[in-house]
């Protein structure tokens, strides 16, 4: 029995070799391609990242005399106070706020922060130190407002003073008026 030699080959043979060789080709270059569009902004979730934040300027260390209470629950027997010389609203529509708790034992921590009202979320920007310097937080990240018992400030801040309705107050203004009135007027909070 003699086996077939390799010399002749069909010309169907060599067309079907053709079209084999170019599509093993195609996949190749189709496989090194993203196959979702996706982009160094997206998240492993497919959804885009909000573009970076510019370098936050840090106000001046808090003065007694700016300090504004406000409530956050009556479960609570710490001090809640913003500092109205502190706040702002950004052309990136993020009230920036100084943020003092001060504990019945007297002991008070101080911090920078950011809220984004459209979202519902709250950025730590920096902490005071005892020196009344700032120190830059190490994890600075954007942060979902929780209406949780442990850290209710953030929550009472949002929905009740700088965010209700999930709309940020144009002016600063008039959220120290919020503030020294006890709620914003939309809730009907009468001082």
């Amino acid at each position: 029995m003699t086996l077939p030699t390799a010399t002749a080959v069909s010309p169907t043979a060599a067309r079907l070799r053709r079209r084999a060789s170019r599509a093993l080709w195609l996949l190749a270059v189709l496989m090194a391609l993203p196959l979702s569009g996706r982009t160094d902004s997206d998240d492993p979730d497919g959804e885009r990242k909000p573009a970076p934040e510019a370098e936050v300027e840090l106000p001046a260390f808090p003065r007694t005399e700016n300090l504004i209470p406000f409530t956050v629950s009556a479960t609570t027997n710490n001090q809640f106070l913003i500092d109205s010389s502190s706040l702002s609203v950004g052309s990136d529509a993020v009230v920036r706020y100084t943020l003092v708790i001060v504990s019945p034992a007297g002991a008070r921590n101080v911090s920078y922060e950011g809220m984004k009202c459209a979202t519902g979320e709250r950025r730590l920007y920096a902490l005071g130190r005892a020196d009344e310097t700032w120190a830059r937080a190490r994890n600075d990240q954007w942060k979902r407002i929780s209406n949780s018992t442990l850290n209710r400030h953030h929550a009472a801040l949002f929905s009740e003073y700088f965010c209700p309705i999930t709309v940020v107050q144009q002016t600063p203004e008039q959220m120290i008026n919020t503030l020294r009135r006890g709620g914003h007027p939309a809730l009907g909070v009468r001082p």
